[in-house]
């Protein structure tokens, strides 16, 4: 198509090569094909970041739509509405002329729709002799009809990048609200490491995060906290490892070692085993390092663990441990009292006693004396994490085998 042959005014305002150079496109694109009117708008509604529009062009074009009268737009039928600035107002909820003026231009500008002035500059149509519509002067809606296609693909890319800017920021609340609950039980427990430090990298990150965050702010935070907590998680782990190598060298002579540490060793209380592991009369006797059970069927006897996890979920041991130290401090057990039990358990059965205290919570009315009591029931023998797993695996409809795997 050639410039001279354009016929459609541009309207009294001075043409745009941008604008000429639209509608020649428009002109020359395929329309043999009938769009569903409304389906288009919600298409623009969902572009409309990338279109430039707000609010106000999207309400005028709802009402230029509204006096088109079929449900789909094809050329054959004319594309042409030609309300009068009153019709107008009205349908769009009553916005001022000037208002409407700004938003006609907006959508001109923004090519979803064509001015077809006449002569004089007013809207209207010229009728045949049996009262059909033979000429029409006002808005062409020819835009929309040619752009279909294009408009589905940006209203698509923008659902993409929201759906991925949420996927973003539930990680990121995630991580906010792991990191601030280990930070705070390891504070709250003095543990050894720059906790302190930590808190303020952790408020740093925070607050150099724009109140409307774009995706790459974000993916920034995200991948900040996501190394913040990489490190906490290894403080976190060698705290434990050290309080629980301090534990052991004031209790070496009673503590029973395996170095196997993925052994299926079964601490039934009536077994032979311990039977005669039984200590006399006001003797004690510990166990300590025995990770009796392996981590799939303690997730599965205690599900509700994950949720405290690293990100909400729990892939080994470590993650495990750091999870039962923030539900520790949830269910109010006291620092000391999750420490004789890892003394008197090991770390790994310690985790696995909070993680089945967890799941019983609603009937212990006492979650640090009754850790406190399986610990002294531990030192004398008289306690097996194996009936405890059977019981939550059984109530949770899981296989109840206590194999090690």
């Amino acid at each position: 198509m050639r410039i001279g042959d354009i016929t459609t005014p541009f309207g009294r305002r001075p043409a745009k090569l941008a604008l000429i150079k639209r509608q020649i496109d428009v002109n020359d694109a395929p329309r043999n094909r009938v769009v569903d009117k409304w389906k288009v708008f919600r298409d623009v509604c969902e572009a409309r970041s990338l279109l430039g529009l707000n609010d106000r062009p999207l309400a005028v074009l709802n009402a230029l739509l509204s006096f088109y009268p079929d449900a789909d737009l094809m050329e054959g039928q004319g594309l042409v509405v030609f309300p009068s600035n009153a019709q107008l107002s009205v349908r769009a909820h009553g916005i001022s002329g000037a208002t409407l003026r700004r938003a006609l231009a907006a959508l001109v500008d923004a090519g979803l729709i064509f001015r077809r002035d006449s002569p004089n500059g007013k809207r209207y149509a010229r009728r045949d002799q049996d009262g059909d519509v033979e000429t029409a002067f006002g808005f062409s809606l020819l835009p929309l009809l040619t752009r279909a296609n294009e408009l589905a693909l940006l209203a698509q890319q923008v659902a993409a990048e929201a759906r991925s800017l949420r996927i973003s920021r539930e990680r990121l609340t995630l991580l906010r609200r792991d990191l601030r609950k280990l930070i705070s039980a390891a504070l709250e427990e003095a543990a050894h490491g720059d906790w302190a430090g930590f808190e303020d990298r952790y408020i740093g990150i925070l607050s150099r995060l724009p109140r409307s965050a774009c995706q790459s702010d974000v993916d920034a935070a995200v991948e900040a906290l996501a190394r913040l907590m990489d490190d906490v998680s290894n403080a976190l782990e060698k705290h434990l490892k050290t309080s629980i190598v301090t534990g052991n060298d004031h209790h070496d002579e009673q503590h029973i070692q395996n170095s196997n540490t993925e052994s299926s060793i079964e601490l039934e209380p009536a077994s032979e085993r311990m039977q005669e592991e039984k200590s006399a009369p006001g003797q004690k006797s510990t166990s300590v390092g025995l990770k009796a059970f392996s981590l799939g069927l303690v997730l599965r006897a205690c599900p509700q663990l994950a949720d405290y996890g690293p990100g909400g979920t729990i892939a080994n041991w470590r993650d495990l441990m750091s999870a039962a130290v923030v539900v520790r401090s949830m269910l109010g057990v006291s620092p000391s009292a999750y420490q004789d039990a890892c003394e008197a358990m090991g770390p790994e059965n310690a985790a696995i006693s909070i993680a089945c205290i967890l799941e019983r919570s609603g009937h212990i009315n006492s979650a640090g004396g009754y850790l406190r009591s399986l610990t002294a029931k531990t030192r004398q023998g008289e306690f097996s994490l194996g009936p405890a797993l059977m019981a939550l695996l059984k109530a949770n409809g899981q296989p109840s085998s206590l194999r090690a795997g």
